[in-house]
């Protein structure tokens, strides 16, 4: 059994739906989720379902290898589900191949420093996309960068709203998230 840790930063709906994803998994199960925000709705959420929690600082993440540490201590996967930091090098390094992100949108498109959340679906109604959709790639040292693992578009309408984006790219995310992690986990040890 391959234990995940998720990383995120804000309400957790995408966590929550991991988590209970694979408490009926026999490939893996989420160990821990930790937050660079105290006030993280999917702190809540994680403690709500019996999966440990940690919140931590930048020094931890960065300066210092508490985190690094810690992962090496209790993951086999690193999965990044609404975390808005980059990534250290180092903790790259240690997990290659092994650090899995969702990113609201067709990457390379809407995708860099400050493209998350509203931010991406504002974008793409104001540039009048056609469709948009979600990107799972592997995390490396720049944002959203990492190689492709899956993509999943849907189409837009004219009238959509960055709220009515949202909405459709959510279900993409809740549909094809875990599935694409449980199949990266069994490739990996196959």
């Amino acid at each position: 059994m391959k234990r995940i840790v998720i990383f995120a930063s804000g309400s957790g709906t995408n966590a929550e739906n991991l988590i209970n994803f694979f408490k009926e998994s026999a490939v893996a199960t989420v160990v821990r989720v930790l937050s660079n925000n105290q006030h993280a709705k999917v702190l809540e959420r994680a403690n709500r379902l019996n999966v440990n929690t940690l919140i931590f600082n930048k020094k931890d993440f960065v300066a210092e290898d508490t985190i690094l540490n810690l992962l090496k201590q209790e993951a086999d996967f690193i999965v990044l589900a609404g975390f808005l930091w980059r990534v250290p090098k180092k903790i790259v390094a240690a997990f290659p191949n092994k650090i899995i992100n969702i990113h609201p949108a067709l990457l390379p498109k809407y995708g860099g420093k400050g493209m998350y959340g509203m931010n991406v679906h504002k974008a793409v109604v104001e540039n009048e996309e056609k469709e948009s959709g979600i990107t799972i790639h592997y995390v490396n040292e720049n944002y959203d960068e990492g190689a492709i693992i899956f993509q999943q578009s849907v189409s837009l309408d004219a009238t959509d709203s960055a709220e009515d984006v949202a909405g459709k790219i959510h279900k993409l995310e809740y549909k094809y998230f875990p599935k694409a992690i449980e199949e990266v986990i069994l490739k990996a040890h196959a």
